[in-house]
């Protein structure tokens, strides 16, 4: 297995997927990609081997890397890729799946006797496009060498969590449990300011530079004015993780007072018609 340039297979060429492979193919390394819907995968037939078939895409990789929707659809990939993988074969899971979910993984990842890396990453597709993603990895630090170059090519910065798979998914739960907590409350602050009378826009330029200000405040705030709700993170991602967020905690002490608001509004909205539309389409539903 290479240690310096390995050749990855990247499972997933959606929304996020397909920055992330166009960065790994601009870092030089040999790339195959798949998706489901292989129109989705195809215009990036200009940096990377498109395959139709998923064990034609993993075979004789050195990183499969998975960017898909759910747990379920990692399961059911890898599954069917099962006799392509070659032993030692390091995948690097950067969907978002939760505890269990990851759970699961981990036990898949054994049986077929690959190295497992727990990977999610924290941004949208720019950051993608971009490769400013922050990677959130736990793992044994022995696969580094091998799958530095990915996640570099992918991200700005990576985060070790922890030697052991699980710890990255459950810090990246946390971390997207602020990101639905701020973008609710721009929906909801932008809402109050149009039902005193005002305008909406007020609201941005009056916490505009202060200490209140985080850079989703204006990117959102202005999207939601503006009506553009091309999906970036849509919202049935955003409600599929609020409900993973509710699974994790559920064992714990914790007794969570937003999570649950933020899951009835959005399934809200997703109920409306807005799920493939982004987070800031929960602006509609207020």
């Amino acid at each position: 297995m290479s240690t310096s340039q390995p050749t990855v297979a990247l499972l997933g060429t959606g929304t996020m997927g397909a920055g992330m492979a166009r960065q790994v193919a601009a870092a030089g390394l040999e790339l195959r990609v798949w998706n489901r819907s292989p129109e989705k995968a195809e215009p990036l037939s200009d940096v990377a081997t498109v395959c139709t078939d998923v064990a034609e895409a993993v075979r004789g990789a050195d990183v499969v890397v998975t960017m898909l929707f759910d747990a379920d659809a990692c399961h059911d990939t890898l599954r069917q890729a099962a006799d392509a993988l070659g032993e030692g074969t390091v995948w690097v899971q950067s969907s978002t799946v939760g505890v269990a979910g990851n759970d699961r993984l981990v036990a898949l990842a054994a049986e077929l006797g690959l190295t497992y890396l727990d990977a999610p990453v924290l941004g949208t597709r720019k950051p993608a496009e971009d490769g400013a993603l922050v990677v959130l990895a736990s793992g044994p630090s022995s696969v580094r060498p091998t799958v530095d170059p990915v996640l570099d090519a992918v991200g700005s910065r990576t985060v070790w969590v922890s030697e052991e798979p699980g710890g990255a998914s459950r810090l990246k739960l946390a971390c997207n449990a602020w990101v639905l907590t701020v973008v609710e409350g721009v929906a909801e602050s932008l809402a109050m300011t149009r039902a005193l009378g005002l305008d909406p826009a007020l609201f941005l330029e009056a916490v505009q530079g202060s200490a209140v200000e985080a850079p989703y405040v204006p990117l959102k705030g202005k999207a939601m004015i503006a009506g553009d709700f091309e999906p970036d993170f849509a919202l049935s991602g955003g409600l599929k993780d609020l409900g993973l967020m509710m699974d994790a905690v559920g064992p714990t002490d914790l007794e969570p007072r937003i999570l649950p608001v933020l899951h009835a509004q959005f399934a809200e909205a997703v109920e409306q018609g807005y799920g493939d539309q982004d987070l800031a389409a929960t602006y509609r539903a207020l």
